[in-house]
């Protein structure tokens, strides 16, 4: 008898570690429960998935049995689905119709998300609503003291992505008070900036790709929008292979997976092969490790290491812009990338050199003085992004022990700087190799 308790209890004590390695189980969480019935009820059939809370990833969803490639990971038939089509059959729909500009499908769908939270325990939609966040990570959403560290290309980003929300909220004022009949409450306490820069959060952060009709009760904005309740649990890595798309014979939106999943692991789909800057605007995330991640350099580090007094520096600066080689130039975890090293080799040219541009611009070699400046040149960059990602990560370090309420976005930008970081010490590493065989 001893000996079996004893391996009872081994296994339980094996299950709970197992659980807690890989991710504690939430099935049992009541806004689960009930959100698992309400799609039940409108026909879908419980997979393999459940939702669980993850160490490193946070909300996610696990699988109770191992999945190989080419297996279905999830089907949400065609009724669970919140698109255009959910907006103009409800109540919102006559208003949209006669509206004239017509409604963007976007804001439509902002619309219909900021009246269903408004309605509380009469929406149809509350088991969705309920396990949606209450708040979002991404830069429209974060503090001015918290943007001004993110690395320049993503802070002018997130500054567009703000001015963006702004006018749409500004935009969308007249239309929101057309729907005063449709409340007892002012339709400006209602449909205020704060619930818009939510609805415009969830839908950008968690909707699937699916392409709709265009229709004249909307604007020309491309309706591609659909929420997919439970199915958004699922997390991105980079490192996944699905297959992804709506099923016309069966109605129903399907992934299927390209990699293989153990049993009670977090099971992954891939939003796109996406940078981390990419995926801190777009997702409120940050993916460690990101083979895609890459460190970019403005135009104004690039020619702050080039004499301003060079007669032929405002042709070459012409010439990059005529010919794209001031944008998208990065270090990557393979170090320079081949965009950033053909900018520098042009800027690096001599005056007797100057008439070989286009060659330079083709990847061919002009001079060994040309190439040894270069990579000068580059090593210099490189050094100088190291020390400001330092500088910063230092700044975010101090805000953190006096400012606990902006500890999550702090903690964002942080994990994207220390990935900066990563990347431009193997780039230096790299950098210092091609100078000993130079």
């Amino acid at each position: 008898m001893k000996k079996s308790r004893g391996r009872a209890g081994r296994r339980r004590r094996r299950k709970h570690l197992e659980g807690f390695m890989d991710g504690v189980n939430c099935s049992h969480k009541l806004e689960y429960i009930k959100l698992k019935k309400w799609l039940k009820d409108r026909g879908f059939e419980d997979s393999n998935l459940r939702p669980a809370e993850f160490w490193d990833t946070g909300r996610g969803l696990m699988t109770t049995k191992a999945l190989q490639v080419r297996d279905l990971i999830i089907s949400l038939p065609e009724k669970c689905l919140l698109t255009t089509d959910t907006v103009l059959s409800s109540c919102l729909g006559e208003y949209i119709m006669k509206w004239k500009p017509p409604v963007s499908p976007l804001i439509a769908l902002c619309t219909f998300l900021i009246a269903e939270k408004h309605a509380g325990e009469k929406s149809v939609w509350k088991p969705y609503l309920d396990v949606l966040p209450k708040a979002y990570t991404c830069p429209v959403c974060m503090e001015h003291d918290v943007v001004s560290l993110l690395p320049e290309p993503l802070r002018k980003k997130a500054q567009e992505q703000r001015t963006t929300v702004h006018e749409l909220y500004t935009s969308s004022k007249a239309f929101f008070s057309s729907l005063q009949p449709l409340f007892a409450e002012n339709t400006e306490t209602i449909f205020n900036y704060s619930a818009l820069e939510w609805a415009w959060c969830t839908i950008n952060t968690r909707t699937i790709y699916m392409k709709h009709s265009q229709r004249k009760c909307f604007s020309f904005e491309p309706d591609v929008y659909a929420l997919a309740p439970y199915l958004d649990l699922l997390n991105h890595s980079p490192n996944v292979q699905v297959k992804a798309a709506f099923n016309e014979r069966r109605r129903s939106y399907e992934i299927w997976t390209n990699s293989q999943c153990k049993k009670y692991e977090e099971v992954f789909i891939c939003y796109g092969p996406h940078d981390n800057q990419k995926l801190l605007l777009e997702y409120g995330f940050v993916a460690v490790d990101n083979p895609h991640s890459s460190v970019y350099v403005s135009s104004d580090t690039l020619l702050k290491y080039f004499p301003p007094l060079d007669k032929q520096r405002h042709a070459k600066i012409s010439i990059l812009k005529d010919h794209g080689f001031l944008e998208n130039l990065t270090f990557g975890w393979d170090g320079p990338s081949w965009r950033l090293l053909t900018a520098l080799k042009l800027l690096s040219l001599g005056a007797d050199e100057f008439t070989c541009w286009r060659r330079t611009l083709l990847g061919d070699v002009i001079s060994a003085r040309n190439e040894q400046q270069t990579l000068s040149v580059t090593e210099k960059i490189c050094h100088f992004l190291i020390e400001e990602t330092q500088h910063v990560l230092l700044q975010i370090s101090q805000l953190k022990r006096n400012k606990e309420n902006l500890k999550n976005q702090l903690a964002l930008v942080e994990a994207l700087r220390l990935e900066d970081l990563k990347i431009l010490e193997k780039s230096a590493k790299i950098l210092c190799n091609m100078n000993v065989s130079t």
